[in-house]
């Protein structure tokens, strides 16, 4: 991805041609046997050659990455994710016409799901592609969090509703399993030895892609990380319509249970966190109602036509439950928050850049930073006070442990199930 943006046009030529010397991409003529200029109109007329176009230069990526999508997919259209046909009773989608014929007519519709969220899948996967040469040891957590949003905004070509980060970058170091970014002073830098969930979001016309993958610098961990990401394949290969949520919770637990890691001549289990889940995701909306618990349970709920899930997975070594602790920093408003007066005028002020700028899409302290705002926290925490706005805090497994996430989104379309954020990487 590596490059810089090439300009169209021809390639700059090392010696120019002068009065006596021919440009052969300008002036070549045709001639006849005997060395003779033949003519087209009568004796001695030339004949020139049409002058060849330049052939354009493939726009390539820069680095750090700042080339918006609408410079390298001019068209508008996007890489397809991953392909898994349907399970068991539902092979028959594959080939159904009526089903076929749907999912035509979505492809077809310029505002459909399918575009939409393939670009924000394509930002996503161009992004974390970079983020995964820059965050080294040394790094701060706001060097990192930055260089991923800075890409993301670029790429995308969005910095509000219309388009733009899907939510704050998750940088979840060792115990704390999720919901951690830095807030303004936060002087965290990351060590050899941590294990870092980098969560990332972006989202187009409110279609929110959601994967997040994990960071390790030594091998101590890496069973740990296989596991999770195996537990993730489990998750995503049994979903689909009609399939029972409960399900596909007991499929993921057996799946993660079956390994172990040794740390320091002691031997782990990796235990699923059994109170963290996947989720719908629904338009401008995160969390669109329906859970994908990582254990056995009896949610008869089932996956429909149409849906798209976040499958995550999460997996610990310590006691697999987590709890809320530190200081928070991400916030959302809430899908249906209350209309209720407000008595501070700051917090009406503040509510209405959080309308104008986030709407229901999750935001933390640090946007709010860039938008200008300053000595806010007394509004927002009036927002959450009135439940209009919903607080996340960073959610910790015992001290000790180590986590580990791996993350996809997941289309349900009429035919086939698509891994739309699968890259070469995970």
């Amino acid at each position: 991805m590596s490059g810089t943006t090439a300009a169209d046009g021809a390639p700059p030529q090392e010696n120019p041609p002068t009065p006596h010397q021919a440009d052969p991409e300008e002036d070549d003529v045709e001639e006849d046997g005997a060395g003779e200029t033949a003519g087209a109109g009568g004796e001695g007329g030339k004949k020139k050659k049409k002058k060849k176009k330049p052939k354009k230069k493939k726009v390539e990526q820069s680095d750090p990455p700042r080339v918006g999508l609408s410079k390298l997919f001019p068209d508008g259209n996007f890489p397809e994710g991953e392909i898994q046909e349907y399970k068991d009773d539902n092979t028959w989608r594959t080939t159904s016409e009526e089903k076929r014929y749907n999912d035509r007519m979505a492809m077809e519709d310029p505002e459909t799901t399918y575009q939409n969220i393939r670009k924000a899948a394509e930002v996503h996967r161009q992004v974390r592609k970079a983020a995964q040469k820059f965050i080294q040891p040394g790094r701060t957590m706001t060097e990192i969090a930055e260089y991923i949003e800075d890409g993301t905004r670029a790429l995308v070509e969005g910095d509000g509703i219309d388009a733009g980060v899907g939510f704050p970058t998750g940088l979840s170091l060792n115990n704390c399993a999720a919901h951690y970014t830095p807030n303004a002073g936060d002087t965290i830098v990351l060590q050899q030895g941590d294990v870092l969930k980098v969560d990332i979001g972006v989202h187009v016309k409110g279609r929110i892609l959601d994967s997040a993958f994990t960071l390790n610098f030594e091998p101590t961990y890496d069973k740990l990380l296989e596991a999770v990401r195996a537990a993730t394949d489990t998750g995503i290969r049994e979903s689909g319509i009609d399939v029972r949520l409960g399900e596909i919770g007991a499929a993921i637990q057996e799946t993660m249970e079956s390994y172990e890691v040794e740390v320091g001549g002691k031997t782990y289990p990796v235990k699923p966190i059994e109170n963290l889940s996947g989720h719908s995701i629904n338009p401008y909306q995160i969390h669109g109602g329906k859970s994908v618990l990582l254990v056995k349970n009896d949610d008869q709920t089932k996956m429909e036509e149409g849906e798209y899930y976040a499958i995550e997975t999460f997996g610990s070594t310590g006691r697999g439950r987590v709890i809320e602790a530190g200081e928070c920093s991400h916030y959302a408003k809430s899908h249906d928050a209350p209309h209720v007066p407000l008595r501070l005028t700051s917090a009406k002020s503040l509510l209405n850049t959080i309308n104008k700028n986030f709407g229901t899409i999750p935001f933390c302290r640090r946007y709010l930073d860039r938008l200008g705002e300053s000595k806010y926290l007394l509004a927002l925490n009036h927002l959450v006070a009135q439940g209009i706005v919903q607080t996340y805090p960073p959610l910790h497994d015992q001290r000790g442990s180590m986590t580990a996430q791996f993350e996809h989104t997941i289309l349900l379309r009429p035919t086939v199930k698509e891994v739309v954020s699968r890259g070469d990487d995970y």
